[in-house]
């Protein structure tokens, strides 16, 4: 059978461009079809170049093993929904700023192909999140994330009031600018930036997270990946809220809604070339400082 990679970027940006058509070439050389949305290969300029196959992203060809993804966290994002039906592990080369959830850098084009034709990528299965909204006991919204799902106001003068529920208990009323429902793969994203902890992706939880909350207690909570998690907005005010997910699909709240978020039982895979541990990428994304140390390296 033919091998196949499906190739997800951003074509606006010149370096992807060019990273693309490496890829490509050492593909090609290699005998692996690169395939890909018959639009964006054209952005790209590899529509109808040898090696190259438009297909329907979401339905990928027989023998497409990887999806390999230009650009930075929001691309690997959009690549994610494209592909988590069906499964194929997602390879990121980060064209971004943090590039967090990317697995390689583009000067290592020609490492990444090799890696790409021995197989020699494992796989990490990472949590998602299913959430649901109600309206009056109704079902009028129900999606996925795999960073996470925020409830945040619509209006910047109007502050959202929500009853936060555990596993079917009440635990508390915040006045605040929203709440972050966070997989540990989100840790490092929106939630971090709302004071909530880095989780390994490892651990198995949910992380709730509000922002701006006026309450004495509004700290990030780690949930079991059993819980069951509801934010309800309450009725009495007449402020609105969105639900968004992955900051890029939203839903806009009436007064009353009720959110519901759980574990999904439908992972994502990020592939990686290398054995290196998370606190390693932790470090080197976030450029933190470790002079000093005087420990062993990996025995």
């Amino acid at each position: 059978m033919t091998r196949r990679i499906l190739l997800v970027g951003h074509p606006g940006r010149p370096r992807a461009i060019e990273v693309a058509r490496d890829l490509v070439e050492g593909l090609r050389a290699n005998d692996i079809v690169v395939c890909g949305d018959p639009t964006e290969l054209a952005e790209f300029g590899l529509l109808g170049a040898d090696g190259v196959e438009p297909v329907e992203v979401s339905e990928p060809a027989p023998g497409t093993e990887l999806t390999v993804v230009l650009g930075g966290d929001g691309t690997i994002l959009r690549a994610a929904e494209l592909v988590r039906e069906s499964g194929i592990p997602l390879l990121g080369i980060n064209l971004g700023h943090v590039g967090f959830l990317a697995e390689a850098e583009p000067d290592d084009i020609h490492h990444i192909v090799q890696g790409i034709v021995q197989r020699s990528w494992t796989v990490e299965s990472r949590q998602t999140l299913e959430v649901l909204a109600r309206v009056d006991g109704e079902i009028v919204c129900h999606s996925w994330a795999l960073n996470e799902a925020t409830v945040e106001k619509a209006a910047r003068e109007r502050m959202l009031e929500l009853v936060v529920e555990i596993d079917g208990r009440p635990l508390s009323t915040w006045g605040c600018d929203g709440v972050v429902v966070s997989t540990p793969t989100g840790s490092t994203a929106y939630a971090f930036s709302a004071g909530g902890p880095v989780i390994w992706p490892g651990v198995e939880a949910m992380l709730v997270c509000p922002i701006s909350a006026h309450a004495l207690f509004a700290r990030p909570l780690v949930l079991g990946p059993q819980a069951r998690l509801a934010i309800e907005m309450v009725p009495r005010t007449e402020a609105r809220g969105v639900l968004w997910f992955d900051g890029r699909r939203s839903f806009e709240l009436p007064p009353g809604a009720r959110v519901e978020a759980r574990r999904s039982d439908r992972n994502v895979d990020l592939a990686r070339l290398t054995p290196a541990p998370f606190v390693d990428r932790l470090v080197a994304k976030f450029d933190l400082p470790v002079q000093g140390w005087r420990g062993r390296g990996p025995r």
